[in-house]
Order: C-alpha cells, then sequence, then structure tokens
C-alpha cells in the first residue's frame, strides 16, 4: 500500500492518507541460480585419474557434490566445474591413466546411487525409470585415426548390473553387466546403441554372459546437433526404451528387452571414447533430472 501525505488548511498539520494497492502485495521473483539444474543427491561421479594411488580412479561421492559441494573439492575442479556465463556445469575428460574396470577409456561421469553411497540398489526394467538432460559438445578432439572427423563420446547411459540375488543364487564371480543403453556423439549426430541378443531365443542362465557372442548391438540415428544445445529424454519400462532426442522420439521394443535380466542404474556426463594422449572432450550439462 502506499502514504501520501496532504496539508489541512483548517488545523495546520499534515496527515498521512493511506491508500490500499488494489492488487494486494508486490511478489518478488525468486533469484535466478547461476547455476546448472542438477541434484546431486543421488549421482557420484568417476574421474579419468588416481590421485590417492588406489589403483582406481577417484570418485566422489554425493554427499561430497551436494549444495555446490563440488566447488569446494580442489581435485574435482579440473574436471567438474560452473560456468555461470551460460548456467551450466562442465564435465572435462582426457586419457589421464585411469580407467575403471573392463574399459580403457576416460571418463568424468556421474553413476545413479538410488541410496547415496550404495551401488548395490539398483532397479529393473519392470521398475523403470527415466532420465532427462539437456546438453551441448562444448569442445572435443579431432580424430586423426579413422575416417570419423572427432573422437566420440557417450552422454548418457544405462547400465546392467547383476542382482545382489542373482550372485548369491547362481554363484557368479562379477557382478559385471553391458551396458543396456549408450547415447552417443559421433561427428555431431545423436546415435543410440541398444543391445540386443545375437539370438532371440537365449535362455535361462545363458543369458546372463555379457561378452559380445551373447549380446550386441543395435543403433538408430537421431540426427545432427553439431555443437548446439540439445535434450536427451530416456523412458525405461518393461520391454521397452522411448528415447526422445533431437526432437525425435523412437522407440525399441523387442524380445531382448523383455529377456533384459540385469538390473541397471543411469549414467550421465562425459565417457571419451579415446585413448590417444592428445584426446580431450567438454561437454556441457543444463539440466538433469532422474525419476522412478
Amino acid at each position: 500500500m502506499m502514504a501520501l501525505g496532504c496539508s489541512s488548511s483548517d488545523e495546520g498539520s499534515q496527515q498521512d492518507v493511506v491508500i490500499e494497492d488494489p492488487q494486494g502485495p508486490i511478489e518478488q521473483p525468486d533469484p535466478i541460480s547461476p547455476y546448472a539444474d542438477i541434484d546431486f543427491s543421488h549421482w557420484k561421479i568417476t574421474l579419468p585419474v588416481d590421485l590417492n594411488n588406489d589403483n582406481k580412479p577417484d570418485e566422489y561421492q554425493p554427499s561430497q557434490l551436494i549444495n555446490q559441494g563440488y566447488q569446494e573439492v580442489e581435485a574435482l575442479q579440473p574436471f567438474l566445474y560452473d560456468d555461470v556465463a551460460d548456467t551450466s556445469i562442465v564435465f572435462y575428460t582426457y586419457p589421464a591413466g585411469a580407467t575403471t574396470a573392463n574399459s580403457s577409456y576416460p571418463r568424468t561421469e556421474l553413476r545413479e546411487q538410488q541410496t547415496p553411497g550404495n551401488n548395490y540398489n539398483n532397479w529393473t526394467l519392470n521398475e523403470g525409470g527415466t532420465i532427462s538432460g539437456t546438453l551441448k559438445i562444448a569442445d572435443i578432439s579431432e580424430d586423426h585415426e579413422t575416417s570419423r572427423d572427432y573422437h566420440r563420446v557417450i552422454v548418457m547411459q544405462i547400465h546392467g548390473i547383476k542382482s545382489q540375488e542373482d550372485m548369491a543364487l547362481h554363484g557368479f564371480d562379477s557382478n559385471h553387466a553391458p551396458p543396456l543403453l549408450k547415447m552417443t556423439w559421433i561427428d555431431g549426430h545423436i546415435w543410440a546403441y541398444k543391445k540386443h541378443l545375437v539370438n532371440e531365443s537365449t535362455s535361462g542362465l545363458d543369458l546372463y554372459d555379457d561378452s559380445s557372442a551373447t549380446w550386441t548391438d543395435i543403433k538408430h540415428d537421431f540426427g545432427y546437433v553439431g555443437f548446439g544445445q540439445f535434450s536427451i529424454e530416456v523412458i525405461a519400462e518393461t520391454g521397452k526404451l522411448t528415447i526422445t532426442a533431437n526432437d525425435e522420439t523412437y522407440v525399441f521394443e523387442d524380445t531382448s528387452l523383455q529377456k533384459w535380466p540385469f538390473e541397471n542404474y543411469f549414467k550421465a556426463g562425459n565417457y571419451l571414447t579415446a585413448t590417444n594422449s592428445e584426446a580431450f572432450s567438454k561437454i556441457k550439462y543444463y539440466n538433469l533430472t532422474v525419476t522412478h
């Protein structure tokens, strides 16, 4: 409301006249955050370095990342940092000498943890889940060893894992499983690579073989995004993956998905499929969300 002063010739003094604002008090807009819209509560991150010399890539847990905690971890700064100029968070990676088991490629990549700090609570396709994000390739090294112009980089995944129940039941000595889905940037195009049975009649314990003799890739090209901003949404459910990327929707729905025997977890970030010492990639994420 507003108060206006007026004079009274009869009384020789001023009085305040109160005028009510007919639209009520003016609400102030919430301040706009300069940081990317990512809740790290259920993400850990893996780096391409082994600074603590334990013969494994360094990792940081959700408790170290949440509430902009990643800004306070000096070792993270070369690989995960904010660009407030465009409200993004940068994932940077290069071959720095540390890779995860079953891979020779470097990564600065988030790994979903449904229970923070716990890698063993994962989800099935029957339980389902959705991941969505907006991102862009900010920079990437040229590929002088193949016919491609640039190195390839995986920006989002659904990765498989043998469940703890199956490990105990079948006596498996490793929980490793293949990635069900890899969303990959190749020379400006976004490709989906989805695991598919070499022989769809495969059944029983043979489904747990994670080699290329049992599981191969089928793929779909979502078209050219170049170095511009684009969005990806993946909806995983029983026997079905619905993927929207670069404003196109494509559905994988087949026997292989119906028979997929593994649990799953989402991954997102920067997984560079190159080992050349001069290779690098820089990816900006503007938002990233997961729901179950």
